[in-house]
């Protein structure tokens, strides 16, 4: 399952939560409360989760591209630290994207 989809799991998790959890209060039903709470929790647990991911990711796309930079640069590779250069931006961007 891809982070995406866990992500997108987990708003849905919350949400039903939210629900839950209002309706109970609202017909005065602590368990459903208290279980929609949980459920609420539980979904923005896994949104965290996949979010963490995802920078780890950015993290080590960043990491490759600034050695693939740097090699380039020694190597006086044009193409070599464009592309270094592309991962690195990617990489930063994914975990901005993720925070």
């Amino acid at each position: 399952m891809s982070n995406v989809s866990k992500r997108v799991e987990g708003a849905v998790e919350e949400l039903g939560g939210k629900v839950k959890s209002t309706v109970g209060r609202i017909i005065g039903n602590e368990q459903m409360e208290a279980e929609g709470a949980a459920s609420e929790l539980k979904g923005h647990a896994k949104q965290e989760a996949a979010k963490a991911a995802e920078r780890v990711k950015g993290g080590v796309e960043q990491a490759v591209g600034s050695v693939k930079n740097a090699v380039g640069a020694a190597l006086d590779n044009k193409q070599m630290q464009a592309e270094g250069k592309a991962k690195d931006l990617k990489g930063q961007a994914r975990q901005g994207a993720n925070k």
